[in-house]
């Protein structure tokens, strides 16, 4: 179908705006941009029970996250969430509303992981930093009073990706996750992406820049840590629920992926939003569809941690 009508009206307010693609802007005023964009698009800030910075060890030093802690007693469910911004742009700031509705939703508790960033610390640097978050989480349950039988993945567009790339890795060398969620993910980054050159929209040039910065050597795209649909062997992932946009030029890619999964017999769970573009899931005051997939997205976890509870128990 044609852009949903609130798609054409965020378009339309873009060009009133005279916003400039962020691939026309210095790394600076891009990451000051994507930003303001998305506390804007986010809507008012949701209450939290409670809300602290901390830190975990990394492979290059310190990793910064940020908890977000529902009300109730622990050990808690948690989700670990990696941002959206092009593995470029972003910090824990960027995915706050989004943490703080799930955090709360499900309820469960969610840390957001502030990877190293690209170009200055290039491929593979943020798929380490995260996994690393998530063994050291882990391997220490009462630093964050986490139930480890019920930790999650999760994260939207790089971090789609980045959350892939994590459920990856623990098929060899775990943690035992029970989900993962995939918003509209990069899965390929050996494919020339579909999708026109509108400048008002994410578009293949958007795909193109962040990728130049990621991909140090371009050769890297072909290893599944980078385009997950490349891995050889997807058996015995957690369950997902994946997310696209109709108008993204990721769209294919991340139902080619949810193909695989299920193929590879993972429980999918596949969701097109029609009309939407690229940003959606993270900009509920903008669109309608953001509110719907963020209570779906809570309503796959809720279901998924407490399965899990009734297995333990």
């Amino acid at each position: 179908m044609s852009l949903h009508p609130e798609a054409e009206a965020y378009r339309a307010s873009r060009a009133a705006a005279g916003t400039p693609p962020l691939y026309t802007q210095t790394l600076a005023e891009a990451r000051a941009a994507d930003l303001a964009a998305i506390r804007a698009g986010s809507g008012p800030v949701e209450p939290v029970h409670e809300v602290r910075d901390a830190y975990v060890p990394g492979p290059a030093g310190d990793i910064p996250v940020r908890v977000y802690r529902p009300a109730g007693a622990g050990p808690l469910p948690t989700l670990l969430y990696f941002f959206g911004g092009g593995w470029t742009l972003g910090s824990v700031d960027t995915a706050d509303g989004v943490c703080r509705r799930l955090a709360n939703a499900v309820p469960c508790q969610v840390v957001v992981v502030g990877y190293r960033l690209a170009p200055e610390h290039p491929f593979p640097a943020a798929v380490h930093d995260c996994h690393a978050a998530l063994r050291h989480i882990a391997a220490h349950p009462a630093e964050f009073d986490v139930d480890p039988e019920r930790l999650a993945v999760g994260g939207d567009s790089a971090g789609g990706n980045l959350a892939a790339a994590v459920t990856l890795l623990t098929q060899k060398d775990g943690p035992r996750l029970v989900a993962q969620l995939l918003v509209y993910p990069n899965t390929d980054q050996t494919i020339d992406p579909p999708g026109g050159e509108d400048p008002l929209l994410f578009n293949r040039r958007s795909v193109d820049w962040y990728r130049s910065h990621y991909l140090a050597d371009p050769t890297d795209a072909h290893h599944p840590l980078a385009s997950p649909l490349l891995a050889d062997d997807l058996t015995g992932l957690p369950p997902a629920f994946v997310v696209t946009a109709e108008h993204d030029p990721l769209c294919a890619e991340g139902e080619r992926y949810a193909d695989r999964l299920r193929i590879a017999g993972v429980q999918t769970v596949l969701t097109r939003y029609a009309g939407m573009v690229h940003g959606f899931f993270t900009m509920p005051s903008v669109f309608d569809a953001g509110r719907q997939a963020q209570a779906a997205a809570a309503t796959f976890l809720r279901r998924r941690f407490r399965r899990t509870a009734a297995d333990d128990g």
